[in-house]
């Protein structure tokens, strides 16, 4: 590569800009090395002076200087320079405020500034008014640039031809620095607003046109460009953000310009060395002579030109670029990389070499997710051309492993890019990735991301598909894919899908080779060919250019085969990917909806035939045909004209009993069951017909099951799959004419009276009744029903409950946790909830519970939800899928017991029994108990808070009756009831004042509770519930400083009924009362006692401070016991100003409202509060004990206020929104059973 050079002005050039200009190896380290004060705001640290000289370092030994001294001379020779600029006449109009305030001549930089701005004039027009300018005044033309520059970075002051006369480089760029005293930190390249938007853009175009205007003439000469390119190099060291960003942003605009005019000169050069060739070969009469010279001439010029021009890029690159490229901000780390990338794609013979690649390696590890991305899409221009991938074998070797990891990043566009740049590696680079490398991205198809997921695809395809399945051209025209070629395709997905076991879903890899190779996966013809060979000699590659075997399809290629059919019907019908696949689109265009709509008609025309045949088939195997069997909704049924599907659909209900091909089947037959349809009448004579069947069979077998004392296995089974066959059809059509709930009430009762009916028969039968019961109500819904048949209705869904509720006592888990599900399901659909929309005439079918339901429901939530599971394994045997399984049955029976709280079925108080298993379960149900509270507290704050003390209240209670007073805020139990109540109280958010009465409240029924029984008679021992003060505790930090004074005052007053004083202050009383002490937040309070703001931080914490305040806050969450207290110093207690008002403070009578407002404390009622021995203890330094019994929340509590904010300042800024839960869908708390939105 040619060894870049920089030309510069003469060292006799008598202005400081145009010296320093001259002098490049002195201007362009200027500026920013002094020491400035700097006002600006936005202004950075030391980092980036302190990058600058470690890349100085880095960089030694470069021949930049030796270049600059040669071309001193030439330069010079060029265009005499005079000794000091003299400013010509300026355009009229334009004045300025000087340095010291007096006015002068300036050029029009806010003109030139504004036009660009506007961006409504042809740049092209605005760069030639500038050069004309420049022609008749060079002076106050350049002076008009540089203005423009300094406007652009949004500093007010203006370089006047005094300044540039008199003031070096250096001293300018600190006046300029002095002057940028901006109370924002948004200057034009970051300043929001539409008229900043289009800035950036109009900015570089501006600097890319001036280049292209001055490629034959300003640019070769040394004035103008030397200058400026000085100016922008000090600015790009300046300390001032908008300077260096503005700065950095220009010199690389202007290098990128600068190389296509290098490019361009290096062409002209090569194709004068050809005409010069070609005329030396001439013969010597055909030979000029005169044509010679002037080409040789010519060639002197250019060479000339391209050193001027690569000694600009020279000092760009050397005082810009290599200081930046690792600039503290990452725009300018972004800007640097962009534009290096496009250097080297654009001149790769200067610039595609190890000595450039190696920053765009460096910065690949950069931590912020543009500058890395810039760094992917830079490198991604280069291996996407096969001419530059020779030259970037030494950088891929090197930096492989990086752009490997890169695709795992945790940013998702970062991600896509590095797969989409390994995929042109793998393209353009063979044997570069090895099997490892690749394995490490196959994962990475089922990703949640759509378009990283789809990115991996095509990495696979590219990887595995394509050498095996490429389409050959003939004549340059794509022929089509031979049938083997689209069965070696499958087989291919089948083994990669199959033995790489990285997914149990191919619906996943299906969308992800989607938009690669959705051309293949749709092609349903081999696919369906495929699944109906007798022989199933289907060919199969071997290996890459091998010879075709003919293997057999197993049971698990047929299965995956089948879903993969399923698959890409699916995808191709519906356009969107499957659940859980986030995609950024909101919607298809008009060519891809007609393209679906295509694809839709092709796929039914072609499986329709064939579905008969695929059921009949795989009929006996249900993992097969329920899948096959949902391929109907994907059909355009108008196009439907078979009859063998609904004999087929027969076969299969009455062949299978499992529950997904029964469901998959009644919803096929739904589907065909549509009125509009001409085949309707068919259709609805086939179902007519299963319907008659299953019925006559099941009262025949519940005859006998009613009549006999004993049934044997085989009876049992054909009943109970007669019931699930009429379970499954009863949930999607309306089977109230068969009039199926009279006989299962029958067995139902038979079962509960008697205990003999198997739990198989009885788990199908509640739910055909609870079928019943919802078709009957959707028919009453509909139109207007009598009373009598509402009151009937209503008597049915009665006696039903009534056989749920004796089922809950039942012996077998399945039949309570359905008789569960279905009762918690019905009393919601019946609840006052079902009146609301106009439905006021349903008001007769509102039903609510009896206590003794609710407390059964309440027991049942105990026994089979808040247990503890096993530990779970790797999650893969067969005994972590039951576990997780039995968990999501518990979720779900949790879902149905808050619906029934927040919808008002139960009492709301029941809500404890759920909240004091917060902590304990946060980990199976924490989502839906907070998301319960929160719903709790939208609908009453002050009912909420009074049931969260009962949940602690219940916990201690509990705790109290096993263990005893003795000793039991040391008991491991005690500790997790204390993680609660600090859950809790985290749980109030940061609203302190909204929350201030209902805080004050809980505090004062806290110490009532602590103090409801007093000691035994002649005991010196404490109460026994006043351990329940340390719990109250962790509310005290969402006191105010005056409640917590009064609330002292009334535990004192509380105290004091106690006849026995003991001789050493309780130790709950103590740690209650230091919680409650003023003391802490006396930084807090102003000394009227009005509370103030704590300031704002302006810097947040260092790394290690974060780390331990999280530590610390894990810490604090997960106490089991009073943690070993700090050394007390005098900071702890201090003298405090005379305080008034207690005597105002009345008993138990006084309301809460009257409670907060009270007065601070006087002196002479703080001493009376210390007269108790206790309190003496607890509030003279002096006392015994005092070292032992501070608690760390007695001397950080404030510090821990913070912490709490802060960490709820996101978790619940939604919580204080007052909403019903009509208003908003609980997300968490879906029907089990039922959509209610139908009913």
């Amino acid at each position: 590569m040619p060894t870049l050079r920089s030309s510069s002005s003469p060292s006799t050039v008598s202005s400081p800009l145009r010296r320093t200009a001259g002098g490049v190896q002195r201007g362009f380290s200027a500026s920013s090395s002094s020491s400035v004060s700097v006002p600006y705001g936005d202004r950075d640290s030391d980092q980036a002076s302190q990058g600058d000289s470690d890349s100085l370092s880095a960089d030694e030994g470069s021949d930049f200087e030796d270049h600059l001294r040669r071309n001193v001379k030439k330069r010079a020779a060029k265009r005499p320079l005079k000794t000091t600029p003299v400013a010509k006449h300026p355009k009229k109009g334009s004045q300025m405020v000087c340095g010291h305030g007096q006015k002068d001549s300036e050029p029009t930089a806010i003109d030139l500034f504004d036009a660009v701005k506007a961006a409504k004039s042809d740049m092209q027009s605005l760069v030639d008014e500038w050069l004309d300018n420049y022609k008749q005044d060079q002076d106050a033309g350049f002076l008009e640039l540089i203005n423009f520059f300094i406007r652009s970075c949004g500093c007010k002051g203006i370089v006047t031809p005094e300044m540039f006369k008199k003031m070096s480089n250096s001293e300018i760029i600190r006046h300029l620095t002095e002057q940028f005293n901006e109370d924002s930190g948004d200057y034009p390249l970051t300043a929001p607003g539409p008229s900043w938007k289009k800035f950036q853009g109009s900015f570089c175009e501006f600097v890319k046109t001036l280049v292209y205007q001055c490629q034959y003439s300003l640019l070769y000469d040394g004035f103008p460009m030397d200058n400026l390119i000085s100016l922008l190099t000090g600015l790009s060291d300046s300390q001032v953000r908008a300077f260096r960003h503005t700065s950095t942003l220009a010199a690389m605009k202007l290098m990128t310009s600068l190389v296509r005019v290098a490019l361009q000169l290096s062409l002209h050069k090569d194709n004068n060395q050809r005409q010069y060739e070609a005329e030396r070969n001439k013969g010597p009469g055909q030979r000029a002579p005169e044509r010679l010279e002037s080409l040789l001439e010519k060639r002197k010029e250019l060479q000339e030109h391209q050193e001027e021009i690569e000694g600009m890029m020279n000092a760009l690159f050397r005082g810009v670029f290599v200081h930046r490229y690792r600039d503290v901000l990452p725009e300018i780390r972004a800007i640097c990389i962009e534009e290096i990338g496009s250097w080297m794609q654009s001149y790769s013979t200067s610039f595609l070499t190890d000595s450039y690649l190696k920053y765009i390696g460096w910065t690949l590890h950069d931590k912020h997710r543009e500058v890395r991305l810039k760094c992917l899409k830079a490198l991604k221009g280069l291996y996407s051309s096969q001419d530059l991938t020779a030259r970037l074998e030494l950088f891929t070797s090197r930096f492989k492993d990086r752009m490997v990891s890169m695709a795992m990043d945790r940013e998702y566009d970062v991600a896509v890019e590095a797969v989409k740049l390994l995929t042109l590696i793998l393209k353009n680079m063979e044997g570069v990735l090895t099997d490892a490398d690749c394995e490490g991205i196959y994962p990475v198809v089922y990703a949640s991301n759509r378009a990283l997921a789809s990115a991996a695809g095509e990495f696979l395809y590219w990887k595995l598909f394509y050498p095996e399945c490429e389409t050959r051209t003939v004549g340059g025209r794509e022929r089509r894919r031979s049938p083997r070629a689209q069965r070696t395709f499958f087989h291919l997905l089948l083994s990669f899908f199959v033995e790489s076991e990285l997914h149990d879903h191919a619906v996943y890899l299906v969308d992800s080779l989607w938009d690669c190779a959705g051309s293949q996966l749709k092609d349903w013809e081999s696919l369906t060919s495929l699944l109906l060979e007798k022989d199933q000699s289907a060919y199969c590659v071997v290996a890459r250019g091998g010879d075709f075997s003919p293997p057999n399809l197993g049971d698990v290629q047929e299965s995956t085969l089948i879903e993969i059919l399923v698959s890409s019907v699916r995808q191709a019908s519906e356009g969107h990917p499957p659940v859980g696949r986030i995609t950024g689109r909101k919607g298809l265009t008009p060519k891809e909806r007609k393209i679906q709509a295509d694809d839709r008609v092709k796929l039914t025309e072609h499986l329709i035939p064939l579905l008969p045949q695929l059921l009949a088939k795989f009929s006996a195997d249900a993992e097969k045909v329920a899948p096959l069997l949902q391929l109907l909704k994907y059909f355009d049924l108008n196009i439907y004209c078979t009859r063998r599907l609904e004999k087929q659909l027969q076969e299969v209900v009455v062949k299978h009993a499992e529950p997904a091909v029964l469901e998959a089947g009644a919803h096929a037959l739904y589907l065909l069951c549509n009125p509009e349809f001409t085949f309707f009448s068919r259709v609805d004579f086939a179902r007519s017909q299963l319907m008659d069947l299953l019925t006559d069979r099941f009262q025949q077998e519940l005859e006998e099951l009613l009549q006999s004392s004993f049934l044997d296995e085989d009876e049992v089974y054909s009943l109970a799959a007669t019931l699930k066959r009429l379970s499954a059809f009863y949930n999607a059509h309306d089977l109230s004419r068969w009039e199926l709930y009279e006989p299962c009430c029958r067995l139902l009762q038979k079962a509960v009276d008697t205990g003999e009916v198997p739990h198989q028969v009885i788990l199908p039968a509640l739910t055909l009744v609870y079928f019943s019961i919802l078709w009957t109500l959707t028919h009453l819904s509909g139109s207007g029903a009598s009373q009598k048949q509402l009151l009937s209705l209503k008597g049915r869904m009665v006696a039903f409950c009534e056989l749920c509720q004796s089922c809950l006592s039942d012996v077998d888990s399945e039949i309570q946790e359905q008789a569960f599900v279905l009762l918690s399901d019905l009393l919601l659909i019946f609840s006052p909830q079902m009146i609301v929309g106009g439905r006021d005439f349903l008001r007769p079918l509102v039903f609510f519970p009896e206590a003794t339901l609710q407390s059964e429901l309440a027991s049942f939530l105990m026994d089979h939800v808040f247990i503890q599971p096993g530990e779970l394994g790797s999650g893969h045997s067969q005994e972590d899928h039951l576990q997780i399984e039995q968990l999501h049955q518990r979720r779900r029976l949790l879902a149905g017991f808050c619906k029934l709280l927040l919808y008002g079925v139960l009492d709301m108080d029941a809500a404890s029994d759920v909240f004091k298993h917060y902590s304990k379960f946060y980990k199976d149900y924490g989502d839906i108990i907070k998301e319960t509270l929160t719903r709790a507290r939208q609908i009453d704050r002050s009912h909420c808070s009074q049931i969260l003390l009962l949940s602690l209240k219940q916990l201690y209670t509990e705790l109290l009756q096993e263990q005893g007073p003795q000793g039991l805020n040391e008991l491991p139990a005690f500790g997790e009831m204390r993680d609660l109540a600090r859950r809790f109280a985290l749980s109030f958010g940061p609203q302190q004042l909204q929350n201030r009465d209902l805080v004050v409240t809980l505090h004062k029924e806290g110490i009532k509770f602590s103090l409801s029984e007093p000691p035994p008679p002649g005991s010196s021992s404490q109460p026994p519930n006043l351990a329940f003060l340390e719990l109250l505790s962790e509310f005290s930090p969402r006191l105010f400083h005056q409640d917590k004074q009064l609330l002292l005052s009334y535990l004192e007053k509380c105290l004091q009924r106690i006849s026995q004083s003991p001789a050493c202050p309780w130790g709950p009383v103590t740690t209650y009362c230091h919680s409650l002490s003023p003391v802490e937040n006396i930084a807090e309070t102003s000394p009227q006692g009005c509370p103030r703001y704590k300031k704002r931080r302006t810097e947040g914490p260092s790394r290690q401070q974060r780390g331990d305040v999280s530590s610390s806050q894990e810490e604090s969450l997960q106490l089991n016991s009073i943690p070993p207290t700090p050394t007390f110093t005098s900071t702890a207690i201090k003298r405090r100003q005379p305080l008034r008002g207690l005597e105002e403070v009345e008993e138990e009578g006084r309301s809460e409202p009257e409670l907060t407002q009270g007065q601070p404390l006087s002196g002479n009622q703080r001493s009376r509060f210390s007269s108790p021995q206790h309190f003496q203890t607890l509030l003279n330094p002096s006392g015994p004990g005092l070292g032992n019994q501070l608690t760390r929340l007695s001397l950080m509590e404030e510090d821990e206020e913070e912490l709490e904010i802060h960490e709820l300042s996101e978790e619940w800024q939604e919580t204080d929104k007052h909403t019903s839960p009509s208003e908003h869908g609980l997300d968490l708390l879906d029907s089990t059973e039922l959509n209610l939105e139908d009913f």
